[in-house]
C-alpha cells in the first residue's frame, strides 16, 4: 500500500556540487530524508522507465536510508533499482556500474571523506545518466522542492533483505540485489596488467593498502589480496564500519597518523597507498616519503604509456585551480591538452565527455580517469604498482627522476576551518576587491606579476564565476585562495601555496614555503579576520 505522508519544507536541504551533506543528527530527524529523496523524484519525468543504482558505503544510518529509498522509490512508479549487495557499493564502482547498464542515475550514501557515527556526518551523492555529479540546473530545481514539498509517497512494507543477490518486486519497482564488485574488478583488468603487478606483490615486494574501515576494504582484499597475490593482512581497516572504526576517513598525513607513522619508522614497506569512506579519494606513500597529490597528477600522466589501456595515446589531462603546475609542465613536454578548472568534478567530465581529456585530478586526493566520471582510489594505486612493476624502481625515486626531468612544484595546502560564513564571505570579497592594486607589489622578496579571480567557460555550461582568487608571482610561484564547501559547521578557507624549482629538490616543503605561507596570510589578513593565527590543517 502507498502512503501519502504530509509533511512540512526544510529550508536547510540544499544539495552542494554533488548532493546532500549534513550532520547524521539532522538528517535523521522526521521526514527529513524522506523530503529530499521526493524532491529528487519531483524533478525527474517518466520515472516509469527509469532504474537506479543504490548503494553507500557502509556508514551509520546507511541502512536505514537505504530501506527509505526503496519504498519512496516504489512509491512514486520508478522501474528498477539495483542495490548493492549489504547496502554497498564505492563512488568510482557506481559510476562504472551506472554507465555499463545505461542506468538514469545513482544514490550513493556517503559523507565522502567526512567522519561517520551518529555524531558524525551523513550524505548522498547523486549522479545523473552521465556517470557523475548532477548538474547545478538539476541540484537547483531538488533545492526548490525542499522549500515547498508538503508530503511525499512511501510503500507501507517490511524492510527487504539485502545481504543475498536476487531480485524481487516492492510495489511495481523491480528490485534487483548486485554484486558490488566484480564489474569494477573486471574493468580493472581491462586497464592495467595484472600479470605484471601480482609477479611484483609475490617477489617479497611489501605494500599495505589502508581502507579506513571504508567501503574499499572488500574490493581492496579480492583484488590485491584474493587476485594478485599480496599476503593476507595486506589490507588494512579492510571492513567497512558505521563509524569507521573512529576514523577520519580521510587519507591525508592528519587523519591517516598510523599509516603515515608506518611509513616513516624502520618498519616500513615499501609502497602504501590509503581510500576514504567511498574511496574516490588517495593519499600514496613510499618509505619515509610522501607524494604530494598535485605531483600524483603530474607522475601518472607522464608515464600512462606504461599502462595497456592507454599505450596508444591519451587525449590530454587537466587539473582544478588549487593543484600546483606540476603537470602542467608534463603536458607541454608531451605536447597533449592541458586544462585547469573550478574545484568540481562536473568540469572534468564535461572535458571527458567531448573528448578533451583522458586524467584527471585534484589536490584534494583526488586522481581519476575518463573510464567513469569520478575520481579512483584503487585506479590510482594499481597505477602506481603499474609503474613500480615496470620501472623496478621505489616511489621516491620515481619522484626525484620526475623532479629531475621537469622541477618540482613545492607545494602546500593551509585549512582555516570552522570560520563563520559571514566573516568567510567578507574576507573573500574584500579580497577580490584589492586584487588590481596589488600587482607589482613586493612582499618577503615575492613580487605580484597578476592577481584575479577564476572565471572559467566551460565548453557544456555557461561562464563560471565565484570560483576562488589567484595570486601569481613574478618567480611562477602562486596562492589561491577559495571556500570550501564540503565541512558541515561554518566555512573553511583553503589557501593553496606553491614555489617552482629547478634545484633544491630534497629539501622540506614547509621550509620551502615558509615565507610565502606567511605572504598568503598578509594579503588576506587572515589573522586578524579568522582569529586564527595558524592553520587548523595543513597538508
Amino acid at each position: 500500500m502507498i502512503d501519502i505522508v504530509k509533511t512540512s519544507p526544510y529550508l536547510d536541504q540544499k544539495m552542494g556540487t554533488a548532493g546532500l551533506r549534513k550532520k547524521t543528527s539532522i538528517a535523521m530527524q522526521k521526514n527529513y530524508f524522506e523530503n529530499f529523496m521526493q524532491s529528487i523524484f519531483n524533478t525527474i519525468p517518466e520515472l516509469s522507465k527509469k532504474s537506479f543504482l543504490v548503494g553507500g558505503d557502509g556508514r551509520y544510518y546507511n541502512a536505514i536510508a537505504i530501506q527509505k529509498i526503496i519504498k519512496i522509490a516504489a512509491a512514486n512508479g520508478v522501474k528498477k533499482l539495483y542495490v548493492g549487495k549489504d547496502g554497498l557499493v564505492s563512488t568510482p564502482a557506481s559510476s562504472h556500474i551506472l554507465l555499463k547498464n545505461h542506468l538514469d542515475g545513482s544514490f550513493v550514501l556517503s559523507a565522502s571523506h567526512n567522519p561517520g557515527g551518529i555524531d558524525g556526518d551523513f550524505g548522498i551523492k547523486y549522479a545523473n545518466a552521465s556517470g557523475g555529479q548532477c548538474q547545478p540546473s538539476e541540484s537547483a530545481a531538488i533545492f526548490e522542492q525542499t522549500k515547498t514539498i508538503t508530503e511525499y509517497k512511501i510503500v507501507d512494507c517490511p524492510d527487504f533483505d539485502l545481504s543475498e543477490i536476487g531480485t524481487f518486486k516492492c510495489n511495481q519497482t523491480e528490485i534487483e540485489v548486485i554484486d558490488p564488485y566484480v564489474d569494477y574488478i573486471q574493468l580493472m583488468q581491462s586497464i592495467f596488467d595484472f600479470n605484471s603487478i601480482k609477479k611484483l606483490l609475490t617477489s617479497g615486494f611489501r605494500f599495505v593498502f589502508d581502507a579506513m574501515n571504508g567501503v574499499t576494504g572488500p574490493y581492496a582484499k579480492k583484488i590485491f589480496e584474493e587476485i594478485l597475490g599480496a599476503p593476507k593482512g595486506t589490507v588494512l581497516n579492510g571492513k567497512p564500519l558505521e563509524d569507521f572504526g573512529g576514523l577520519h576517513p580521510d587519507p591525508n598525513l592528519i587523519y591517516a597518523k598510523s599509516l603515515v607513522d608506518l611509513m616513516y619508522s624502520d618498519k616500513a614497506p615499501d609502497f602504501a597507498a590509503a581510500n576514504d569512506g567511498d574511496g574516490d579519494r588517495n593519499m600514496i606513500l613510499g618509505k619515509q616519503f610522501f607524494v604530494c597529490p598535485s605531483d600524483c597528477l603530474a607522475i601518472l600522466t607522464n608515464n600512462y604509456k606504461l599502462i595497456p589501456a592507454y599505450k596508444n595515446g591519451i587525449f590530454g589531462v587537466a587539473k582544478s585551480a588549487a593543484t600546483s603546475l606540476a603537470v602542467k609542465h608534463v603536458a607541454e613536454a608531451l605536447k597533449i591538452g592541458y586544462y585547469e578548472v573550478p574545484t568540481g568534478w562536473k568540469y572534468f567530465i564535461h572535458l571527458m565527455d567531448t573528448n578533451r581529456i583522458t586524467f584527471c585530478g585534484e589536490e584534494s586526493f583526488g586522481t581519476g580517469a575518463s573510464y567513469i566520471r569520478e575520481k579512483d582510489g584503487i585506479w590510482a594505486t594499481l597505477f602506481w604498482l603499474s609503474i613500480i612493476a615496470k620501472t623496478h624502481k621505489s616511489i621516491k625515486e620515481i619522484a626525484v627522476t620526475h623532479w629531475q626531468q621537469y622541477g618540482r612544484n613545492y607545494y602546500l595546502r593551509n585549512d582555516y576551518e570552522a570560520i563563520p560564513q559571514d566573516i568567510a564571505d567578507k574576507l573573500m570579497a574584500d579580497l577580490e576587491q584589492k586584487l588590481p592594486a596589488l600587482t607589482g607589489k613586493t612582499l618577503k622578496g615575492y613580487t605580484i606579476s597578476k592577481a584575479h579571480p577564476l572565471i572559467y567557460n566551460d565548453p557544456v555550461d555557461n561562464t563560471s564565476t565565484k570560483n576562488g582568487l589567484i595570486i601569481h608571482f613574478t618567480n611562477g610561484s602562486r596562492i589561491v585562495y577559495r571556500l570550501s564547501g564540503t565541512g558541515t559547521i561554518g566555512a573553511t578557507l583553503r589557501v593553496y601555496i606553491e614555489r617552482y624549482v629547478t634545484d633544491k629538490l630534497l629539501e622540506d616543503p614547509q621550509t620551502m614555503l615558509k615565507d610565502l605561507e606567511e605572504v598568503s596570510r598578509i594579503i588576506a589578513d587572515i589573522p586578524a579576520r579568522t582569529n586564527k593565527e595558524k592553520p587548523d590543517i595543513i597538508t
